[in-house]
């Protein structure tokens, strides 16, 4: 499978169009998107809208600057629209699952409800399938969070990474590490910045 994943474009209109040359030209399998695509909440129809006309199916979680009633919503008035907060998506032989919002913290107790009482027995039951965890936090400790003063990002995630079949993991938030990639154990984790990066499966 080919993805083009891609995260906080915050509203650009010069990522946007990247985007769309580069699902015209790649012709990926669906795109990933990891949150933040507007500041807050601005224009969000419009920048929805000019992603559906893609005509490609689009995974998608909400980041820090959207409200996860407003995907909820949105997603029913575009057909290509996906979205996966605290749920999932399976094509072909990938199973993809989705928590968004946050970034700030280091501990987040609601990630760590979803993923023992949905997430661990999804994997469970698709065994044969390839797993994509999509948060817009970026796991603790990798080249993914590390700022001037360290390393920022959430420890649920890692920890969850770290005892489950992840494939790979996309995410965003800190933009100051877009399209730095790393690894924790076998899962390959990767932030694809806002012009978008393919990733073949």
């Amino acid at each position: 499978m080919k993805i083009l994943a891609f995260t906080d474009i915050h509203g650009s209109l010069s990522a946007l169009r990247r985007i769309e040359k580069k699902t015209k030209s790649q012709n990926p399998d669906l795109l990933v998107c990891a949150g933040d695509v507007t500041i807050f909440e601005r224009g969000i129809i419009g920048i929805l809208r000019r992603l559906n006309k893609l005509n490609k199916k689009i995974v998608m979680i909400h980041g820090n600057h959207e409200y996860d009633k407003t995907f909820v919503k949105l997603a029913k008035m575009f057909k290509n629209i996906i979205f996966i907060h605290k749920n999932y998506f399976v094509q072909d032989n990938v199973m993809f699952l989705g928590y968004g919002g946050g970034g700030f913290a280091l501990v987040d107790k609601e990630f760590e409800k979803i993923a023992i009482t949905k997430f661990k027995q999804l994997i469970k039951n698709n065994q044969d399938k390839k797993v994509i965890l999509v948060t817009h936090a970026p796991p603790y400790k990798t080249r993914l969070d590390k700022l001037m003063q360290g390393h920022c990002g959430n420890k649920s995630i890692r920890n969850f990474v770290e005892r489950n079949k992840i494939d790979l993991l996309i995410c965003g938030h800190l933009h100051e590490n877009f399209g730095n990639e790393d690894k924790i154990g076998k899962t390959k984790v990767i932030n694809p910045g806002l012009f978008g990066k393919i990733l073949i499966l």
